[in-house]
């Protein structure tokens, strides 16, 4: 996994330490982080590309390991780790273990890097320190955990404790070593057609999943990348289309994409021929959502309101429901949530989700359709949810899913759950559930 940042060596890794100290000791999501209009934002997209990336890497191996890398740390260090100060010092020794056993970066480049970081966030007082664990961390080597048992470090207790009661052990086991891949990069067109999907497979050097999505190892600079400008496609993971396609919408319906930016699925759907309302709480997101149909010449009609309570002006005939959740399907590339996320969180999602999906049921005509879907991995907010609206809603009743590419994946009930390791051998997938409802008369 080697890949190692140039000439700006140092900016980069005090990108990553700036970025991961904002995670681990403010609670700030990675995005917020980076966010252009912060400082580490400010400076990380000063980066050329390849820092960038670096800095992502570095930052994503830190927070999957963390656990793990902090085990190994008490045996070396002479002060219990929670001792440290300034507490900063444990994210240079996290970074330093992280480019020594799973970057692949060369020994004596850790150990100068690390002490030249404490230098330059002005802890330099420690630098005897930190040049005296790192050569030894250096010297003695250190061999990761086996993937199964490393991605069970990984998390913390309550969602470990969550997935073995929704999965029991083996399954839970084989969904955290899962979340230590490295996430692809997958993509969405704008037309769909065999052709056009086997034409952006060259141009973009991608492989073609089963269900048309593209893939690439490693997106690269993505504006740089051909079709880009033309909104020929968009970035979206394999598994976050799914809920699209299981709306199968034909041209001329009405469809609400509820809870919609930053915009992946409400592209798919006007592509598709829909008339889309999309709606989200969030100005500044639905500014990326406009920005997105822009460059994808996708007409839209955008909405700033609270999902919970906004209605479209008549009955549609379907909405699609994208439910803000825990998001701990997609820990491979947002690993932040490792760090962010409590059960109490989860709790309020729920009551959340509940009611969007109350009041998008409310959206239909008679006959219409709802998917429902959130990139969480318990139960409680994907089949629990499901199993509660039935129970309480009489006019509604499930139309289960045909997905013959991802048959691994369909439930008894006919609802999809998706677990990161379907499709490994193709590069995995993000967890997901998707439910498809109708209104019957």
């Amino acid at each position: 996994m080697a890949l190692e940042s140039d000439t700006q060596g140092l900016a980069a890794r005090r990108v990553a330490y700036a970025a991961l100290n904002e995670i681990f000791y403010k609670r700030r999501s990675l995005d917020e982080a980076v966010d252009p209009r912060g400082a580490t934002g400010t400076a990380f997209n000063e980066l050329p590309p390849r820092d960038r990336a670096f800095v992502r890497l570095l930052v994503s191996v830190v927070l999957k390991r963390a656990r793990e890398f902090d085990d190994h740390l008490a045996t070396v260090l002479h002060e219990p780790l929670d001792a440290l100060a300034p507490a900063q010092l444990l994210t240079i020794f996290r970074m330093g273990l992280a480019q020594l056993s799973i970057l692949e970066t060369p020994p004596h480049a850790v150990v100068d890097t690390c002490v030249d970081l404490a230098a330059a966030e002005g802890i330099s007082h420690h630098k005897s320190l930190v040049n005296a664990v790192m050569r030894r961390l250096a010297r003695d080597g250190y061999t990761p955990l086996p993937s199964r048992e490393a991605g069970r470090r990984m998390l913390p207790d309550w969602l470990w404790q969550n997935w073995i009661t929704d999965y029991g052990v083996d399954t839970a086991l084989d969904i955290a070593a899962a979340m230590l891949d490295d996430a692809p990069v997958d993509f969405s067109l704008r037309d769909m057609s065999p052709d056009s999907v086997a034409r952006w497979a060259v141009a973009l050097e991608a492989a073609i999943l089963p269900n048309g999505s593209l893939r690439k190892a490693s997106g690269g600079f993505i504006p740089s990348l051909e079709g880009f400008d033309a909104g020929a496609w968009w970035v979206q993971s394999a598994a976050a289309a799914l809920p699209a396609q299981a709306l199968a919408v034909q041209p001329g319906m009405t469809v609400v994409d509820l809870c919609a930016a930053p915009g992946g699925k409400t592209a798919q759907l006007a592509a598709a021929g829909a008339r889309v309302i999309a709606v989200d709480r969030s100005a500044p997101r639905m500014k990326r959502l406009h920005d997105n149909m822009t460059r994808l010449q996708l007409d839209v009609e955008v909405v700033i309101a609270d999902g919970v309570s906004w209605q479209p002006a008549e009955p549609v005939d379907a909405v699609l429901l994208d439910a803000p959740c825990s998001a701990t399907g997609t820990l491979r590339h947002q690993p932040d949530a490792l760090w962010l996320k409590q059960p109490a969180d989860q709790d309020k999602l729920a009551v959340l989700q509940q009611k969007l999906l109350r009041n998008a049921w409310a959206m239909l005509k008679p006959g219409g359709v709802v998917v429902y879907c959130t990139c969480s991995l318990q139960k409680t907010e994907g089949e629990d949810q499901v199993a509660r609206f039935l129970a309480e809603t009489p006019d509604a009743q499930r139309l289960p899913i045909e997905m013959p590419q991802l048959v691994e994946a369909v439930t008894a009930d006919g609802d999809l759950r998706i677990l990161p390791q379907h499709w490994r051998d193709l590069g995995g997938m993000d967890g997901f559930y998707i439910a498809r409802l109708t209104k019957i008369t």
